[in-house]
């Protein structure tokens, strides 16, 4: 059987070890978990044009983590100064994916910076700095409570898990139709769900790749986002 195709933004890159010039990249460990998950990771390039046709080929989406949106995208009339790595064409081409896919219902896993895409996608707003390095969720790993009955706590089987983050901003109003499914501590929001939408979709503010190698309740995640494409072939 064929792998089905997840299509997964490719992030600009200014320098690489292993090319001279500007590259366009993903996470080894993320195309690694859709790997194992049986699908075939394809990045695809980001241009603002021709987003819904360039995905009629693909059976799935991955959003993955990167720089920050410029703030302007939810409504600030300014950008704290933490705020880092953002670029108008990665921001315009991320929010059409996010915005196709949940209207097509293709299947679709958001992490990191892709949960904060689908919900300014969807017209909620970020806080642009958690508080400083002492409040940030940098090369963390800490606990997670979640919600009862949401895909995520079908996917990784318990109401409780250990995540691996790497954030300094976080959700502040959720988007429309949005509902919070994951929280960590602090109150900082981890996962969202759209309980209406078209094809399986579940979102998490956390890295899974990060240690989903090892971690069966981290990998289930793509395991489920492969399984959503495969079913709807």
């Amino acid at each position: 059987m064929t792998r089905p195709l997840i299509a997964v933004p490719a992030r600009f890159a200014a320098t690489t070890s292993a090319l001279r010039y500007a590259a366009e990249v993903n996470a080894r460990a993320l195309l690694e978990a859709v790997w194992r998950a049986g699908g075939e990771p394809v990045s695809i390039h980001p241009v603002d044009t021709e987003v819904a046709q360039r995905l009629t080929r693909f059976d799935g989406v991955l959003l993955p983590g990167g720089g920050d949106l410029a703030p302007h995208r939810y409504g600030a009339t300014s950008a704290h100064q933490s705020v880092y790595d953002v670029d108008d064409l990665q921001d315009a081409f991320d929010l059409e994916v996010a915005r196709h896919t949940l209207e097509s219902g293709l299947p679709l896993l958001a992490l990191c910076r892709g949960l904060q895409v689908v919900n300014v996608a969807l017209g909620g707003t970020l806080e642009q700095d958690m508080g400083g390095p002492e409040r940030e969720h940098r090369h963390v790993v800490h606990p997670v409570e979640i919600r009862r009955g949401t895909l995520l706590e079908q996917a990784m089987g318990s109401e409780k898990a250990e995540v691996s983050c790497y954030h300094h901003q976080r959700v502040d109003l959720p988007g429309k139709g949005l509902e919070i499914t994951a929280r960590a501590s602090d109150g900082t929001v981890e996962g969202l769900e759209l309980p209406d939408a078209r094809g399986w979709f579940t979102a998490v503010q956390w890295h899974p790749e990060d240690t989903a190698h090892e971690d069966p309740a981290q990998q289930s995640l793509f395991d489920n986002l492969v399984q959503a494409a495969r079913n709807g072939r």
